[in-house]
């Protein structure tokens, strides 16, 4: 049953298919407590919420007996970080870059939940993103990949360009055997964040990481750490990028995560000029679509700030007297940014 599971997986396009069980991960519950506890969550409120169902899948599901975990390459065609030299262009990170992977991931998924029952019965659950699992420490226990000194899972013959999604379910399937971190005196992760959010290694103060700026916090960013988000107006792939182990990444075989339109390197201007339906309107069916039209304007308005491009300057301007007061906060800043002396 698990060479056929597996096999299956394969064919449904998913690159890797291992197994663990619900309580393989005892580590987890205290780890992220002293996460919480550090405040290192930040405005993540539901990191801190259900911290007895994220910590401890027996309790999420007693019922469940193991626990697959699957991987989905996203890796990109092109350099993501070339994008960060053009500062008048915006750079989002590969995975938004086109359909939400959270429906691709989760369709997949659930395909191979409904042949798994019809071959074996029992009962299931799916996850991509969606519940408090813990998703990393599973994979890693179940052997997918291990997690690197940037906190992403990694592995061997994928690198770290991969979305994780996982099957709760009834059966009993034999486990595979946890993956051993594999990263020794390599700092390429750490020493390459442009905000410093890596307090040691394996450890993230996701207040300083762009990629919370930018998706996860609310309202006005700090005005010490603006300059160092540059051009980054969705996330931000730099200690993904210069990972090693993605000289021996897999191709992504799925189309619809390759850059849609002008979304490798968009326009800057064009994108602070979005109302809220020109917004909805251009992200449909994407991730970016998630935080709303406010939050990513903000964000572009900090990117105009750091272009040192003086014609962008209008483009913020007129943002000045935004509804939203952290967009109006983010224009001015930058208005003042591109001011002549």
């Amino acid at each position: 049953m698990k060479k056929r599971l597996v096999a299956r997986a394969l064919e449904e396009g998913f690159s890797k298919c291992r197994v663990t069980r619900p309580d393989a991960i005892p580590q987890a519950p205290g780890r992220l407590a002293a996460f919480v506890a550090a405040g290192w969550h930040g405005q993540m409120r539901w990191m801190a919420e259900r911290m007895g169902w994220r910590g401890d899948p027996v309790a999420l599901w007693p019922e469940a007996r193991s626990v697959v975990l699957l991987a989905e390459v996203y890796t990109p065609g092109h350099d993501p970080l070339a994008v960060l030299e053009r500062r008048d262009r915006g750079a989002v990170s590969v995975y938004a870059q086109n359909r939400d992977y959270h429906d691709l991931v989760k369709k997949r998924l659930k395909r191979l939940a409904r042949w798994l029952i019809a071959e074996a019965g029992g009962e299931l659950k799916v996850f991509v993103d969606t519940a408090p699992v813990m998703e990393k420490p599973l994979a890693q226990a179940a052997g997918l990949g291990w997690q690197g000194k940037h906190t992403n899972l990694l592995a061997r013959d994928l690198g770290n360009w991969f979305f994780i999604g996982s099957i709760f379910t009834t059966l009993d399937i034999a486990p595979d055997t946890p993956e051993v971190e594999a990263c020794g005196t390599c700092r390429a992760c750490l020493d390459i964040c442009p905000t410093d959010a890596f307090p040691a290694p394996f450890q993230l103060d996701a207040r300083r990481c762009i990629s919370y700026l930018t998706i996860e916090h609310d309202g006005p960013v700090d005005e010490g750490l603006r300059p160092l988000m540059g051009n980054r107006i969705y996330g931000c792939d730099d200690c993904l990028a210069v990972c090693p182990w993605n000289k021996f990444a897999a191709a992504a075989t799925e189309t619809r995560y390759a850059a849609k339109g002008d979304l490798a390197a968009p326009r800057l201007e064009a994108l602070a000029a979005l109302d809220d339906a020109g917004f909805r309107a251009k992200f449909l069916g994407s991730p970016i679509k998630r935080i709303g039209r406010n939050r990513f304007v903000r964000n572009v308005a900090y990117a105009i700030g750091n272009s040192g491009a003086a014609r962008l300057r209008p483009a913020v301007q007129v943002l000045a007297d935004d509804p939203d007061p952290a967009v109006a906060d983010a224009a001015r800043w930058a208005a003042a940014r591109l001011a002549p002396y």
